[in-house]
């Protein structure tokens, strides 16, 4: 579940794995593991060598957090009492914050998704970019297509250009931003981009469900009707953004957090 950059640590989520996100940064399970043996032995080393990694790796890893979550890990020159590291009050309300997360996506036994209908427009590998009632969306699709259009894909999954496909997005994968407070493109890696109005917020006591209606494109007269898409938002962020019916905002997700699945006729 990912949420707007401009408002603290936002959840996100890819299918199954649980991150927190900040300014394009994403927190995961190895980032809080790497935290937490900082933690444990009072050294990044320490902490490097704990998990197997390389101490240079680890400091750049934290360097980048530091980045876009502020201060984690407090270092302390050698002295009488020797040096070494340990965690700022940020980084463990950092922990706390994925940890909730983690515990909410345990206890969800699905996630909605938003299905569209659509036809290829083209292949690049893994990647396909499909005509949707809303415009081009990228995802994954479950093969590759040769030259001359055989599947080689280990599970008949691929498709190719013309095909028919279903486009599923996961509520957990999107993320909402207010629309006056768009991200700039070339900000994110996300590919796929749309905009729209609030129409219900589905109430939780820790994640929401918000709907948000996208208009249809126009594609040459065709009477496509407003698509309706799921995202998962957590309550305390709904709060800090003032969500309510009718707002405009602005959804974003990746490629990879796409599904293609052919339509069997």
């Amino acid at each position: 579940m990912r949420e707007p950059t401009d408002s603290g640590p936002a959840p996100a989520a890819g299918r199954g794995r649980a991150a927190l996100i900040e300014d394009g940064v994403e927190f995961d399970g190895r980032d809080a593991a790497l935290l937490r043996a900082v933690d444990a032995a009072g050294s990044v080393a320490g902490a490097a060598s704990e998990l197997g990694r390389s101490r240079a790796r680890a400091l750049t890893r934290i360097e980048t957090l530091e980045d876009a979550y502020g201060t984690l890990v407090e270092r302390r020159r050698g002295g009488e009492g020797g040096g070494g590291s340990r965690l700022a009050a940020s980084a463990r309300g950092l922990l706390d914050r994925y940890d909730r997360l983690q515990a909410v996506l345990a206890a969800t036994a699905s996630v909605p998704e938003t299905v569209l209908d659509g036809t290829v427009a083209a292949v690049d590998g893994e990647l396909a970019v499909v005509d949707t009632p809303v415009g081009e969306l990228s995802g994954l699709h479950g093969g590759t297509v040769d030259d001359e259009g055989a599947d080689d894909g280990a599970d008949g999954g691929a498709v190719a250009v013309g095909d028919a496909v279903q486009v599923r997005i996961g509520a957990d994968a999107v993320t909402v931003n207010d629309a006056a407070n768009a991200v700039d493109p070339d900000a994110t890696s996300a590919r796929n981009r749309l905009a729209g109005r609030v129409s219900r917020i589905g109430s939780g006591e820790t994640v929401s469900t918000v709907r948000i209606v996208v208009e249809p494109v126009d594609r040459g007269g065709t009477d496509d009707a407003a698509v309706e898409v799921a995202a998962l938002i957590t309550a305390e962020s709904i709060d800090r953004l003032g969500l309510a019916p009718g707002d405009p905002v602005s959804l974003r997700w990746k490629a990879t957090a796409t599904r293609l699945v052919a339509q069997v006729e």
